[in-house]
């Protein structure tokens, strides 16, 4: 539009997590590593980040007073646009963290529903968005209105505020109400659909956010399903039908796991992740080289665990070993070897690949021990296919 500079420049955000006396201050780097990946992938440049230990949350402004001051005085000396905060906040401590610092405070959250709405692709992805973002909005409406005063100098704001608050309110209480209809109706149809696919073993990819399921199903099933190095470039459940040596099978990708995955979207994602509750074998794609993996590991059970999906059979696959790298002790130290410190011949051999067992280790990337992957699904698949069909001899 003439007369119009539309700014296409990225945001410039600062970070800001909380760590206490009984988490190590690595830790609290590592998920600030993470929400660092997440506001990169949301289209932002992380600038700066901000640690305080505090035992409990300052219920007013999440941080204490001082390192509030400090972060203010960073934000207006540095034109930053954005504040992310690795934990969510309640609506009240949004709205007194915007006051004292002026510009939009997001929280992991927030951060997470704009990700998600960025990369929903599909009527049924971008349904299952749009109710988690009404229902994270609902109980901060007052919040919004407060900052689009701030910002827009009150314009058109002015009058019956609570009135119209409340207008909004009913609004989007029955917009909740018609998308959840809408997920209703789509849930029979993907029901109906899964239910057809007669008798073929189901095999689902599980797994953290970018640990390569979808470049691990792209090389099992020989198609093209979207991959990159980005956090949740998979939305949608992805089902294909895959054959290794005579046996064939239906393969799914869905969703990665996160920490900290906002309660709105596991409960809006809930059909997307039958295909992980329905099927009959899991593979659990682990990032071997993620410093955090173990912890990662920790995410994606308790996730199995809550949508009831974590007694089924798994093969666990340690992916990226490519990119595995360790630190190699002085021979003058003779302090026991940490886990870092070994190398990935070690680490197989290790109470993990022990106590995972069954597991393998792959690069997807590199398409290192696909053949002997390929095998162990064969057997597992073969297992429970003569279990559940022992008249179809055929096939063997």
């Amino acid at each position: 539009m003439e007369g119009y500079i539309i700014n296409t420049e990225p945001e410039k955000a600062v970070l800001v997590g909380i760590t206490n006396n009984n988490q190590p201050l690595s830790q609290v780097e590592d998920y600030l590593d993470e929400l660092s990946f997440l506001t990169e992938t949301a289209g932002a440049i992380p600038v700066r980040r901000f640690i305080q230990r505090l035992d409990v949350p300052n219920s007013r402004t999440y941080i204490g007073s001082g390192k509030l001051d400090e972060i203010s005085d960073f934000v207006k000396s540095n034109g930053i646009d954005i504040v992310i905060f690795d934990d969510e906040l309640s609506p009240s401590q949004i709205r007194n963290i915007e006051k004292e610092l002026g510009i939009r405070v997001l929280d992991r959250t927030n951060l997470i529903l704009d990700i998600f709405a960025r990369r929903a692709q599909t009527a049924y992805a971008k349904t299952q968005v749009e109710l988690a973002q009404y229902e994270y909005l609902l109980p901060r409406l007052s919040g919004m209105w407060t900052h689009l005063e701030k910002q827009r100098g009150g314009i058109g704001l002015k009058g019956p505020g609570e009135t119209e608050i409340e207008t909004d309110r009913r609004i989007i209480r029955t917009k909740i109400a018609l998308l959840k209809e809408q997920l209703k109706k789509i849930d029979r149809q993907m029901t109906t659909q899964r239910k057809n696919r007669g008798k073929l073993v189901r095999v689902s990819l599980v797994g953290y956010t970018n640990v390569g399921k979808s470049t691990l199903m792209n090389l099992l099933s020989k198609s093209e399903v979207f991959a990159e190095n980005k956090l949740f470039a998979t939305l949608d459940a992805t089902v294909r039908k895959v054959v290794i040596g005579n046996l064939p099978f239906l393969l799914s990708d869905t969703v990665g796991f996160i920490r900290k995955l906002p309660h709105h979207l596991v409960e809006s994602f809930k059909s997307t992740l039958d295909e992980v509750r329905e099927a009959d074998l899991l593979l659990h794609v682990v990032d071997i080289s993620h410093s955090g993996f173990e912890e990662q590991i920790g995410v994606v059970n308790q996730t199995l665990q809550e949508i009831n999906a974590a007694d089924k059979p798994i093969l666990v696959v340690f992916n990226k070993t490519d990119a595995y790298s360790f630190v190699r002790k002085d021979e003058d130290d003779l302090s026991p070897k940490l886990r870092k410190n070994l190398t990935l011949d070690e680490l197989k051999n290790s109470w993990m690949a022990k106590n995972n067992s069954p597991s393998i280790f792959i690069s997807a990337l590199k398409k290192q021990h696909i053949d002997e992957l390929r095998k162990t699904m064969y057997e597992m698949i073969r297992e429970i296919h003569v279990t559940r069909y022992p008249y179809d001899n055929f096939l063997y």
